[in-house]
């Protein structure tokens, strides 16, 4: 009788003891995240998490609500040695007659990050995997001196293992072979894949390797950019990652609807840059290959748009701002006739949700553009918890028929596209380090706005009325993920 006494109040006192660390905690956690200032509905949502499941909330909070905002992810002494590598020359946007807004929006990328503008560059869009693929394939086995690559997913598929032996190939041929994958994006790829590429003498590496000491505080920063450099000469960025399904729509999918791009010209450059600095970011030391280089005319394909204004901007976790947010949002804000954006997933912070709104109420032409089915049911639903308060606005909501559409493309007007890896959502907004080329050029522009129509003729646009009518179960599925959107 004592003994079963004593086992009762051991279990009671384990139970208290665990009860008030657990709520202690929690307290300690919301008094973190109130200090920080955060933007309020984040810090709500993460609010209502702890208090509803204390337990539950403390453990994502851990690995995924942590802030490394102004972390510095390059020494100013390495910074000022890539800087000059670049081959910065200051160009005023002025003086290639670009309007006011594009102007504003120059100025205000290069007050984020420094990011230079550069005219004269030739630009080839690729709207599907085939098509992107076969030319990066043949730029590679071209490559001379280096190759520069980086992917959100690397998988061991057959296009995987087709680019995979063409860098074991250069590399044998004395080529300078880099590969960086994120960990996470591609932890599902065995490690004998990379070990074969670093056997034979591709340095390939994993941006924030998630191992055990560092689990809780790397697993929710990813690496979401899609950057390919080769000889200094050619530059390749999109939404793309290396799978088979970006190709044939994998197993989900009859088809996959994406945007990418091949760069010449000096904003070549600044992808160099940018890899650069997440390659030192990781250890890898600091890369000094030759300058960007003109390349021969040969290089320039026949389908290339040429004499574009670029410029890269970049955004990640340690930015002091959400740069690309900040970015989109100022587009948005000096829009004159039309909004066209790509995505997809939709979940966008309130004050772009809030300019979204403003320039349709102004009769702006704001047309949003997402798959009907995508590649996550959660996302799907969170990102149709939105399209009612745009549907009442005036915005024209879209759905993609044939496949999953993974294009990240914003069109603003006459001169101002966007493309790149970053979605419109708070993940690729404030956790994911994300790149994005903002093009300046009525001719891009114009080429763009024909794709953007070609979507729209597989898409099915939504009904207002016919919205309203949905099975209560889904919107009820949408209202819950929606208030858990700022943390997915």
């Amino acid at each position: 009788m004592i003994e079963t006494l004593t086992n009762m109040f051991s279990a009671h006192w384990l139970y208290s003891a665990f009860a008030i660390v657990a709520l202690g905690s929690t307290l300690v956690i919301i008094m973190v995240i109130l200090s920080e200032n955060r933007n309020p509905v984040k810090s709500l949502a993460w609010v209502t998490v702890l208090l509803l499941l204390p337990v539950v909330g403390i453990v994502l909070y851990i690995f995924f609500g942590r802030n490394i905002k102004n972390t510095r992810m390059i020494s100013r002494r390495n910074r000022r040695r890539l800087r000059r590598r670049e081959k910065r020359v200051y160009t005023d946007p002025r003086e290639v007659k670009l309007s006011i807004e594009s102007v504003q929006q120059i100025h205000l990328a290069r007050s984020l990050t420094g990011a230079q503008y550069y005219p004269g560059n030739s630009v080839e869009v690729f709207v599907d995997g085939e098509s992107k693929f076969k030319a990066l394939e043949a730029d590679l086995k071209n490559a001379t001196k280096s190759i520069n690559l980086q992917y959100y997913i690397f998988e061991d598929d057959v296009l995987g293992n087709r680019i995979a032996d063409i860098l074991i190939a250069k590399a044998a041929e004395g080529v300078s072979v880099r590969l960086m994958y994120d960990h996470v994006g591609s932890f599902s790829v065995k490690s004998r894949f990379f070990k074969r590429l670093r056997a034979a003498g591709v340095l390939a590496s994993p941006f924030f390797k998630v191992t055990f000491p560092q689990l809780a505080t790397r697993v929710n920063w990813r690496n979401h950019r899609k950057i390919c450099i080769i000889d200094n000469s050619i530059g390749y960025l999109g939404g793309m990652n290396v799978a088979d399904r970006y190709i044939d729509g994998g197993k989900k999918f009859n088809s996959w609807r994406d945007t990418h791009v091949r760069l010449i010209g000096p904003a070549v450059a600044a992808l160099q840059y940018s890899y650069a600095v997440d390659w030192n970011f990781m250890g890898g030391g600091l890369i000094e290959d030759e300058p960007y280089r003109d390349p021969v005319g040969e290089y320039v394909n026949k389908s290339a748009i040429t004499g574009v204004g670029a410029q890269l901007l970049t955004s990640g976790p340690t930015s002091q701002w959400a740069n690309i947010a900040m970015a989109f949002h100022k587009a948005i804000a000096n829009a004159k006739r039309r909004v066209y954006i790509q995505t997809p997933y939709f979940l966008p912070t309130e004050g772009l949700l809030k300019a979204l709104h403003a320039a349709a109420l102004s009769h702006v032409d704001v047309r949003i553009m997402m798959p009907l089915r995508s590649d996550s049911v959660m996302l799907t639903h969170a990102s149709a918890s939105y399209v009612s308060e745009c549907l009442r606005a005036g915005i024209k909501i879209y759905f993609y028929k044939p496949g999953m559409l993974h294009s990240k493309m914003i069109i603003v007007d006459d001169e101002f596209v966007s493309i790149g890896s970053t979605n419109f959502d708070f993940r690729s907004f404030e956790c994911n380090f994300e790149s994005n080329l903002f093009f300046y050029s009525r001719t891009l522009t114009e080429k763009m706005l024909k794709v953007y129509r070609d979507d729209l003729a597989e898409c099915v646009r939504v009904n207002p009325t016919q919205w309203r009518h949905r099975r209560v179960s889904v919107k009820i599925a949408e209202s819950v993920l929606r208030l858990l959107s700022p943390v997915l």
